[in-house]
């Protein structure tokens, strides 16, 4: 849960119901300076008003006001505008207002009467009464800490009856102060609480604040009598901010990037108004609180002007900037659906992105989210949706340049959970994540900016749990909730007919939309939940009363058991591990119900028909492989073909997390959970029932143990001849080598456990094998990897040269954030752990002429290629990339004495190709029996003649390797020495 917003504390009373379906709005007029102010409105369900609309009525000052009849609707949305064509719309989003008093400043909604009381209407202030004045109180109350810009005074005569919620609202008296003076006709004193219209109260923590006749403060929750007018000796502030300046204007496509430097105040700048000129649909004006606008969708080639104004808390308005201008392009035509690469999957190593995190190429689409100021993100202005599609786009060069032909990007599909960015707790399966795309930058945009340099695009798929407010189309619960004094931060208003985008901004609060749909105070009908409401007894870390029904949660349910699993995993390698929840925030899906493996595979074959290479598998090991192999698997396989046909389908590479953090062949003995056992199809019938099906899977394959389990050369040469491998028993599901990366503490340790495993794989080299990833380091270590450069060169060498697909997980490449915590959730800041923001190394321009190869670079981004272990990286992948046997070849240790060392070949008598290598990292070695011939070395270029079926190699050193590559000429030449010697191949 997020932490409170400053100053919620208790709710004095329950809100009163608005009066009939009407609404007041009360326009803050201060910060425009029309000389004429228009409402234009239409309520929910009926036409909106002609354009201008109707003319606002005087207020007071610096207010205007109009009473408008909805009829039946109690919503509506409505602009502002001067008559003569300058607009105030939201941005473009409109305003959405409700019945009884609003008031709209500067693109913040509250609910309360800014002229009433005090001075009449007329802005005229009150007289402050003296300490002996009868039957009056003046009230001031000190809003700064609790950062509230409206507050309302909810009071309560002594002896009489409360006023209506929110109650009256303060005027502001000076900076931090907020003033009302209240009638009290024969009373000595009253109860008074406090609000900001929008559900966040102050009412002394539930004791009410008890005040009396005269003059009283209250300041961060003490009370002081008689006291003296706070504002007495405050100058008011009539000083507006400075002029912005350096305002720039950016067009690409139909969109415009407005930027500026800050403005300066003598108490602070609160926000910003951009006016916009330009256009067929006139002037616009936009109140924001940073110094970027970015704006989408705009009419094509149009050229549009902007001047920018700076607001203080005050009200005071600066002059005008200098106008910037920019002119549109022609709108980007809709993004066709891409074509999949379709090569041999093991020829492409892998750069593993978390998107979000990566690089940020529209800001527009940033949201901290609701644990933004909890988490510590907020404080370093590092939102957890920061990198997006765009960003991804704009880096394919550096990528590429890093020699990477595939990328692994994490979930695209729409989140909502507390903290979603990473994109595993998906709730629109159907949907790409807003946060993630931009105008002309669509996911179907960066597929095919990615395939047009030769990059695939593999999709991180969940499979197996939604998040836990459930997956859209499927089921969504409902939950039991309150936006009373504890919870009102935590629960939005709900807003009829809005549909999460996890994107949209409440501008009552300033952050997205978050579960105004999901709650309800009242019990639904057809609820399942026990005891709705009732509170459990225990308490929030906050200290908040915790209800039944108040969180989705596999035992209490929410949920139905035909769609969603109804327990807790006890045991990690039991049956129960595939058929319970993870955790509360991933609402486990029954993946055995053919109405839950319809939403998935109809949702993934969106995906596939967008043109994406492949699927990497999250938690494959939490649904049983029966299901995999009888639904979702074959699914994948036949939309492909459908798609893209036969040599497509045989290239779409899906590969499974199955996760086993032990350094065993087998997961503590359990077949059942353990990686390997995932690439086999099943060896016998079970009945058509899925969910039995899956018990008596998982009976059967316990029982015949891990000696009973079939068994594989795919991956081995025979003596030093590559043979044909035998697939007929696969799967279709490859896997990430679990054991490789829990050994990769050193590097020896994962070739000895990699190799212990292959023999119960039905072809090892498809394995994907990284060191570390955004869940763990080696030996689940729970940071990124810190062995030290050294080491890194050596596992680089390794990876890249032995079997299975070499895989690198976002900055690894200069050790990026190297020994820090890798996920600690909300309780640190991002920038603090394994998932910091990886942008500002990439900043500046870079062109990739070829994998690996850099023709310019510029800016901090030049700095970061030219980092030691780029370069390792870099020519390692060159060296790959000429030498077939490394790609795809079978391998063997026989005959081989050394300690990283082993004998590569691929042979494919379709295209001719005959390769075959000798590879020792680091260490020493000797090969014998081996074909006689011409060797030449990749790394130095020395050349061999062996004779006698034997070639000794001395130790590199650490890091280094040598690649002694048999001489066939021809196409098969060995390619002799590939790049220049850097840091540790030399």
């Amino acid at each position: 849960m997020a932490a409170p917003r400053v100053g919620s504390t208790v709710t004095a009373s329950p809100a009163a119901a608005t009066a009939g379906n009407t609404a007041t709005v009360f326009y803050y007029t201060k910060t425009r300076n029309w000389t004429q102010y228009y409402l234009h409105y239409a309520p929910d369900g009926a036409s909106w008003t002609q354009v201008p609309g109707v003319a606002m009525d005087a207020g007071c000052t610096d207010w205007v006001k109009k009473t408008v009849d909805l009829g039946s609707a109690t919503t509506w949305q409505a602009t502002f505008n001067n008559g003569s064509g300058t607009w105030d719309n939201n941005g473009g989003k409109n305003y959405a207002l409700g019945t009884g008093t609003i008031t709209v400043k500067d693109g913040v909604i509250a609910h309360s009467d800014p002229c009433a009381g005090g001075d009449g209407g007329t802005g005229t202030p009150t007289p402050t009464p003296t300490a002996t004045s009868g039957g009056t109180a003046t009230v001031f109350y000190y809003a700064q800490t609790v950062g509230w810009s409206t507050v309302n005074l909810h009071y309560a005569p002594n002896g009489g009856a409360w006023t209506a919620v929110p109650g009256i609202g303060m005027d502001q008296a000076c900076p931090g102060w907020f003033r009302k003076t209240v009638d009290l006709g024969g009373a000595s004193g009253l109860a008074a609480t406090f609000n900001n219209g929008n559900g966040t109260w102050d009412n002394n923590n539930g004791a009410n604040y008890a005040l009396s006749t005269g003059v009283s403060t209250v300041k961060d929750k003490v009370v002081t009598e008689n006291a003296a007018d706070p504002c007495a000796s405050v100058v008011p502030d009539t000083t507006p901010p400075t002029v912005p300046t350096a305002v720039k204007a950016t067009a690409t496509d139909t969109s415009i990037v407005l930027t500026w430097d800050p403005s300066t105040d003598d108490t602070g700048v609160t926000g910003y108004q951009v006016t916009r000129t330009g256009g067929t649909k006139g002037s616009q004006v936009t109140t924001v609180g940073s110094t970027v606008l970015s704006e989408s969708g705009l009419e094509a080639n149009t050229t549009y002007a902007y001047t920018v104004k700076a607001l203080d808390a005050a009200g005071n308005v600066s002059a005008a900037s200098a106008s910037a201008s920019a002119t549109t392009g022609s709108a980007p035509p809709p993004a066709k659906p891409g074509t999949p690469i379709g090569t041999d999957p093991r020829k492409d190593p892998i750069y593993f992105v978390l998107t979000a995190r990566f690089y940020d190429g529209d800001s527009s689409n940033n949201r901290g989210g609701n644990q933004d100021v909890k988490s510590g993100n907020a404080a370093n202005n590092d939102p957890m949706f920061r990198g997006d599609f765009k960003g991804l786009v704009q880096k394919l060069d550096y990528i590429k340049a890093l020699g990477f032909s595939a990328i692994w990007i994490t979930p695209v599909v729409l989140n909502r959970s507390d903290y979603d960015y990473h994109g595993y707790h998906g709730w629109d399966f159907y949907r790409v994540d807003p946060r993630l795309e931009s105008a002309g930058a669509s996911y179907q945009d960066l597929i095919n900016a990615a395939h047009a340099k030769g990059i695939k695009i593999y999709q991180d798929v969940v499979y197996n749990h939604s998040s836990r407010w459930g997956a859209k189309g499927l089921y969504v619960p409902t939950v039991y909730g309150v936006r009373d004094s504890q919870w009102s931060w935590y629960y939005d208003q709900k807003q009829d007919g809005f549909e999460y985008d996890g994107l949209t901004i409440d501008p009552a609060t300033g952050k997205s939309y978050y579960n105004g749909d999901l709650w309800s105070t009242a019990e639904p009908s057809g609820n399942t939940c026990m005891n709705w409401g009732t509170p459990t007894g225990q308490k929030s870390p906050e200290g908040y009363t915790l209800y039944n029904c108040q969180w989705p949660g596999p035992t209490n349910k929410l949920f139905p058991a035909s769609l969603y699993h109804q327990c807790w995993i006890g045991n990690w390698e039991g049956e129960d591990s595939r058929s319970c929840w993870l955790a509360d925030d991933l609402a486990d899906f029954n993946t055995e119900n053919p109405t839950v493996q319809n939403y998935l595979i109809g949702a993934y074959n969106k995906y596939i028909d967008m043109g994406v290479d492949g699927f990497r598998l999250d938690t494959a090991v939490h649904i049983p492989r029966v299901t995999w192999n009888r639904r979702f698997l074959p699914a994948i396989q036949q939309r492909v073909l459908q798609d893209w046909g036969q040599d497509k389908a045989q290239n779409f590479f899906v590969f499974g997390e199955v996760g086993a953090f032990v350094n065993d062949k087998w997961n503590r003995g359990s077949v059942n959970h353990s990686a390997q056992f995932y690439t086999w199809k099943e060896r016998k019938q079970y009945t058509d029932d899925d969910v039995q099906a899956a018990l008596d899977q998982y009976t059967y394959e316990e029982q015949l143990g891990t000696g009973n389990q079939p068994t594989s050369t795919n991956a081995f040469l025979q003596g030093n001849s590559y043979h044909t491998p035998d697939h007929s028993q696969f799967s279709g599901m490859n896997i990430i080598d679990m054991r490789m990366h829990m050994n990769f503490g050193d590097a020896h340790n994962a070739f000895f456990n990699g190799k212990d495993s292959d023999d119960s794989t039905n072809d090892a080299t498809y394995n994907v094998v990284y060191v570390d990833s955004h869940d763990y380091g080696p030996n689940k270590s729970s940071v990124r990897y810190d062995g030290g450069q050294d080491a890194w060169a050596e596992n680089m060498a390794l990876m890249w040269t032995f079997r299975g697909i070499p895989t690198l997980y976002y900055g690894s490449e200069i050790q990026f954030q190297a020994g820090k915590t890798i996920d600690c959730g909300p309780s640190c800041p991002l920038a603090t752990t394994g998932r910091a923001y990886y942008g500002d190394h990439l900043e500046g321009t870079v062109t990739a002429s070829d994998y690996g190869v850099v023709s310019g670079a510029s800016g901090e981004v030049a700095n970061t290629l030219a980092q030691p272990l780029v370069k390792h990286l870099q020519r390692l992948n060159m060296i790959r990339r000429a030498i077939p046997a490394l790609q795809m070849g079978q391998y063997s240790t026989d005959g081989v004495n050394g300690g990283i060392s082993f004998k590569r070949r691929y042979t494919d008598a379709t295209s001719g190709v005959d390769s075959f290598a000798l590879v020792t990292v680091t260490d020493a070695a000797t090969f014998t029996g081996i074909p006689n011939g011409r060797y030449v070395d990749a790394v130095t270029g020395d050349v061999r003649d062996v004779t006698d079926g034997t070639l000794s190699i001395t130790a590199p050193g650490k890091g280094d390797m040598r690649v002694y590559v048999l001489d066939l000429g021809g196409k098969n030449a060995a390619p002799g020495k590939i790049g220049t010697d850097g840091p540790y191949l030399k």
